[in-house]
This record gives C-alpha cells, sequence and structure tokens, in this order.
C-alpha cells in the first residue's frame, strides 16, 4: 500500500488529474511557480466541486504574495479575509506561516491565524525551511496546537533533508504530522519514506498521472 500523498494544485486541471490519479488530499494554490499564493474563490469554488465527488479534502494555501513570510496589517487583513472565504467555502483546511525578521515563528500572528481557521486543519507551509532554528520552531508549532509540517528538512529537496525529516518525525512523537514535501517523486517517494518514517507526503508529481 503506498503513502498517504497530499498533491499541490495550481490549476483546475491539475485538480481533475490529481483526483483522477488518486490522490489523497489537494493542496490548492496558485502561481505555484513562485512558491505558490492564495487562490481565487472561483478556483476554490470549482475544484471543491470535483474533489468532493471523489471525497478528496482540499487544503487552500494562504500566502497573500510570493516572497518572504514577513507580513505588514494590511497582509495580515488579506490573510484572514481569506481564511474566512475558505471557511464559508467549506473547505477542509488552510496552509499557512509567518515568521519574524530573526527566523522564529510569528507567535503572535500565529496564533490569530489559528484562533481564525479552527475547526479547520491548519498545515504550516515551508516557511518552516526559513526557519533559524528548525527544532525550536517545531516546539513553538506543536505548541500552537496545528496539524501537520510541510517541509523539505531545511535543504533544497526532502531527499537532501532526508536525515533532518528524520530526526523531526522522531522529535514531533505523534505530537504533529511531519509531511516531507519538495522534489517528491513516484521514484523516490518509497526511500524518503524509509529513510524519514513520515506517514503524509507533498508534491505536484508525487502520482505518476502528475
Amino acid at each position: 500500500m503506498r503513502p498517504f500523498c497530499e498533491v499541490c494544485c495550481p490549476s483546475f486541471d491539475a485538480v481533475r488529474k490529481a483526483v483522477a490519479a488518486g490522490a489523497d488530499r489537494i493542496e490548492l494554490c496558485d502561481r505555484l511557480e513562485v512558491g505558490g499564493v492564495t487562490p481565487s474563490e472561483g478556483l476554490i469554488r470549482d475544484s471543491l466541486a470535483v474533489a468532493r465527488l471523489a471525497s478528496v479534502p482540499v487544503n487552500v494555501l494562504i500566502r497573500p504574495r510570493e516572497g518572504g513570510f514577513i507580513y505588514d496589517d494590511e497582509e495580515v487583513s488579506q490573510m484572514l479575509d481569506a481564511i474566512s472565504m475558505c471557511k464559508r467555502l467549506g473547505v477542509n483546511g488552510v496552509v499557512v506561516g509567518a515568521l519574524l525578521p530573526d527566523g522564529a515563528v510569528d507567535m503572535d500572528l500565529m496564533r490569530r491565524l489559528v484562533d481564525a481557521a479552527r475547526p479547520l486543519c491548519i498545515t504550516f507551509h515551508r516557511a518552516f525551511d526559513e526557519c533559524s532554528d528548525v527544532f525550536a520552531a517545531l516546539e513553538d508549532i506543536i505548541s500552537l496546537g496545528i496539524d501537520r509540517i510541510l517541509t523539505s528538512g531545511h535543504c533544497a529537496t526532502a531527499w537532501e533533508g532526508r536525515f533532518v525529516l528524520q530526526d523531526l518525525v522522531t522529535r514531533a512523537a505523534g505530537r504533529i504530522v511531519i509531511m516531507p514535501g519538495c522534489g517528491i517523486t513516484p521514484e523516490n517517494l518509497p526511500k524518503i519514506a524509509s529513510v524519514t518514517g513520515a506517514a503524509e507526503f507533498h508534491g505536484s508529481r508525487i502520482l505518476f498521472l502528475i
């Protein structure tokens, strides 16, 4: 039996293909070429219509712009509005992350985002890989009650970060899901799964038909 696969989808066509290929969950975004930003309401609605037919949950990226993960008041307002929209539309979860200038998790802002998002499922996205101390960040994120962390193990790809990912899974000890992502393919997924001990995996080409 293959591992649980979350497929990153930047378009309606990608969602259709991911659902047909057997994706276990969709992460919906726009502009994947810049790391992804929040998709439009129309794309979320259309994607939910397709995914629900196959009972595939959809998580939506909440990111107001490309670039870093330090946000001003206007951008925070945009993120909160996007979370409200996602709750209204009935998505499964949201994917968020915010940092301070020193590379620590922005705990004050993350508490606001988490409080706004509940009871939706919450993933802390790959801002985690820009944290100055991933193990301190791990404990901070766990303390927020977040459900999972998407990470490449503080490296360019999950394969390169496989031993950090292994350490994160061990330290998490079931308190949060560590979900490896970036550069995962059907070919290297079994090796990454074996080394890390992770149970969920993320990628845009993680299934054969994507």
